[in-house]
């Protein structure tokens, strides 16, 4: 029998880790790796038989790769704080499991809310990401945000959906935007990449276009175009930031 680990990174998730932990809840083996909360995350985590682990704070990237590092199973569930396993992706995880899998990763449909309301345009869904994943096979990337699994094999997908609760609030949306987009603004500044005016002249409108117009975003209403809107602000602030990063270093040189 193939053992399934699953694995995930917390940090003050106390409104959300017990849904996400009673969806995995059948899984060998559930790793969590805690980043200095400040609420009752890790005691739920422990409560739930979670091994917890909190190593210092190097990234999403970094510190995913250290949660698989912790996992003993042959196969990988990495998933998200706020997220859950539906009950017909488990069963259909526990299917593939029980056979000889042909592929050496699996992405799954993601379907997220955003202010109470499931949003099925806007580029929200279908949103196909790895998470399924033989440990020897897989790693995830060094990016700061935005990080993904790279696999060595080919890779296959899965059917049923896993349910993301990412946004309750504007204000949890906003929190977000902005470490998002500052963390982004590092990845840029990292890679060398250099602030030009078009970034925010350009960039922010053709954002829009593409999630409202595009992708069908008005088929969502009025959440579709807050969508848009704050998904355009995320690009300006991005390159906003940067500019700032750079300025800065510039008179550090």
């Amino acid at each position: 029998m193939i053992k399934l680990s699953a694995i995930l990174i917390t940090k003050n998730e106390e409104a959300n880790i017990e849904r996400c932990l009673r969806s995995v809840s059948w899984v060998d083996e559930i790793i969590v790796v805690d980043s200095r909360s400040t609420d009752r995350t890790v005691e739920i985590a422990r409560d739930f038989g979670a091994k917890v682990f909190t190593p210092e704070w190097k990234g999403f990237g970094p510190t995913k790769q250290y949660a698989l590092e912790q996992a003993g199973g042959e196969w990988i569930l990495s998933i998200d704080a706020d997220e859950e396993v539906s009950f017909t992706l488990k069963n259909e995880i526990q299917q593939l499991l029980e056979s000889d899998p042909p592929f050496d990763g699996y992405a799954v449909p993601r379907k997220t809310q955003f202010l109470g309301k499931w949003i099925l345009h806007s580029g929200w869904y279908p949103d196909y990401v790895l998470r399924l994943f033989k440990k020897d096979s897989g790693c995830f990337t060094e990016a700061l945000v935005h990080e993904q699994i790279e696999i060595s094999g080919p890779t296959g997908r899965l059917h049923n959906s896993l349910l993301h609760y990412s946004y309750p609030t504007l204000e949890n949306y906003i929190r977000k935007l902005d470490q998002y987009s500052t963390l982004g603004a590092q990845e840029l500044l990292k890679a060398g990449k250099n602030f030009h005016a078009h970034h925010l002249v350009i960039k922010p409108p053709v954002k829009f276009f593409q999630k409202f117009v595009m992708q069908k975003g008005w088929r969502d209403g009025w959440e579709g175009f807050l969508i848009a809107h704050l998904s355009a602000t995320g690009i300006l602030l991005r390159y906003a930031k940067l500019r700032q990063l750079q300025i800065e270093a510039d008179k550090n040189k």
